[in-house]
């Protein structure tokens, strides 16, 4: 893991970004859930678009892209020209596009997190699946760094996450944490109150 961060760091979720030893273990989970090879895959919040591109060298996939900051998609673009600046709550495109809408912790960082997972449902064909990574509220260290006394600093803090809602979230404003009811919850909201979805979710 890097030592270093930028001043988005905070916004950005950056130690996920810099800490890459899970990768490998979410691509097989997907691998193993979701038939990838010539599909059509939709990375939502992608960064600079690193497992937008493992979707294509590895299974031939018809990758598209988006992310907020424009400097991360100039880069993604050098390499996946299906990449396009856009915000989670306003996806730019069609409904029912995508065999797999793929996002990994983003969710807890947008403005709405139900309207990013509306966004995501009305993207997703029929059948379809929507892979969603996003950060644990059991798990014991905070790793989107946290505020004191109005600095931010970096890095994984223990505890965090364990403390009440009004007290953890002065601590950790930037970022949200769910737990499985929480995200659970966001699907059934997002379906209309049914469990009977014509997309599959699971959480990852």
């Amino acid at each position: 893991m890097s030592k270093t961060h930028s001043s988005q760091a905070a916004l950005r979720g950056e130690p996920s970004y810099v800490w890459r030893s899970g990768q490998e273990r979410r691509l097989k989970m997907v691998a193993e859930q979701v038939p990838l090879t010539g599909s059509r895959i939709l990375e939502a919040g992608a960064g600079l678009g690193t497992y937008a591109m493992q979707f294509k060298t590895r299974y031939g996939a018809d990758v598209h892209l988006f992310d907020i900051e424009a400097d991360r998609i100039r880069q993604a673009r050098r390499q996946l020209p299906l990449a396009s600046v856009a915000v989670g709550e306003a996806i730019p495109y069609a409904a029912n596009r995508f065999d797999l809408v793929f996002s990994n912790e983003v969710i807890e960082h947008v403005q709405g997190d139900r309207a990013f997972a509306r966004e995501m449902v009305r993207v997703t064909r029929p059948g379809g699946y929507i892979a969603l990574f996003c950060p644990n509220r059991g798990y014991p260290f905070e790793t989107h760094g946290h505020y004191w006394r109005g600095s931010y600093h970096f890095g994984n803090t223990p505890l965090i996450n364990y403390l009440p809602d009004r007290w953890r979230n002065q601590l950790a404003p930037h970022v949200r944490a769910y737990s499985s009811g929480a995200i659970r919850g966001l699907v059934r909201r997002t379906s209309g109150g049914s469990s009977a979805s014509p997309h599959r979710f699971w959480r990852l």
